[in-house]
């Protein structure tokens, strides 16, 4: 068995790229700089590149949707498909994308975290269908020279996080309401009543519109006290009436989505009173939401506050 393993590594030697460095910070610090796109942005690409994270889905069969800028000014678009997700040991994705014109990068992409005291090896390796795809892949997009360089950005980036390590990923909070299920669920999906409580303390909303069914559109627009307006879209993806809603929360910044959240709301029957929970996940952010992303625990929290006051009202 140890022979057959040796074999099938040896195989892919001369369709692969290796690369590898020690960084200073503790292997879970560089698993966050990896999979948290809002970091990701800050360092990934050769120097003098800039990174557009599109969407960024880290778990197995998540997506993986980006667009390196060069320094001339030319777009390289990719899509990876997430293939195996071990936190905080191991990254697995497939990759295909390239520049316009250009053959197409595809490729099997393989991240290793091997813990060093407080240091971390890094080690990338790329898996290419064809040693002749592994050349061209070299001579058309120079992946070593790259490759080493993005680890390079990544090392330069890992003392900066601490300071932007605030922006949270994923949040869960419950509240317990004294008013029944099924009136609970339709102040979530009736727009009259969603108006009234939705959004944190002080906010308004000029603009309610829902339509509660899979696929439907949602369009709110919250103005804050100072009277600022938060334009906000989304669309539901699962109702199942009186115990769940799933949708989506896109936060538009003058005509841009800024983040996309994915919301599932339960509700748990308690006697007459309703158990809500509400779960978020970031599904894509560009590097300005972090501002407005770490303030979601206080503002979720504030927002579930108005819904209770509201329920037994």
């Amino acid at each position: 068995m140890a022979e057959t393993k040796k074999s099938l590594a040896q195989d892919t030697s001369d369709r692969e790229i290796v690369l590898s460095r020690v960084v200073d910070a503790p292997r879970e610090l560089v698993w966050e700089a990896i999979t948290s796109f809002d970091h990701v942005a800050h360092w990934w690409g050769p120097i003098g590149f800039t990174t557009t994270i599109e969407e960024m889905d880290v778990r197995p069969g998540g997506v993986w949707r980006q667009v390196m800028h060069g320094p001339d000014g030319t777009d390289y678009p990719s899509k990876s498909v997430f293939t195996e997700v071990v936190k905080p040991e191991r990254l697995c994705y497939k990759h295909s994308g390239g520049k316009k014109g250009e053959p197409e990068a595809q490729f099997e992409s393989t991240w290793l975290f091997e813990a060093q005291g407080e240091k971390t090896k890094v080690t990338l390796r790329m898996v290419f269908p064809t040693a002749a795809e592994r050349d061209l892949n070299e001579r058309t997009y120079h992946a070593i020279e790259g490759g080493n360089q993005t680890l390079a950005r990544l090392a330069e980036h890992l003392p900066k996080m601490p300071a932007a390590a605030a922006v949270p990923q994923e949040l869960t909070l419950t509240r317990v309401l004294d008013a029944p299920r099924m009136l609970v669920f339709k102040l979530w999906t009736d727009p009259k009543h969603l108006s009234q409580w939705w959004g944190p303390k002080g906010f308004t909303n000029t603009r309610c519109e829902i339509d509660a069914r899979p696929g439907g559109a949602i369009r709110i627009d919250m103005r804050g006290p100072d009277g600022s307006v938060y334009p906000m879209t989304g669309e539901f993806r699962e109702i199942v009436a009186p115990e769940r809603l799933v949708f989506t929360s896109i936060a538009l910044l003058a005509g841009k989505s800024l983040f996309e959240n994915l919301n599932t709301i339960t509700f748990e029957d308690q006697g007459g009173k309703t158990k809500v929970t509400v779960h978020t996940k970031v599904l894509r952010m560009l590097p300005e939401a972090a501002t407005y992303l770490a303030g979601m625990s206080v503002g979720w929290s504030q927002t579930l506050d108005r819904l209770a006051d509201y329920a037994t009202r």
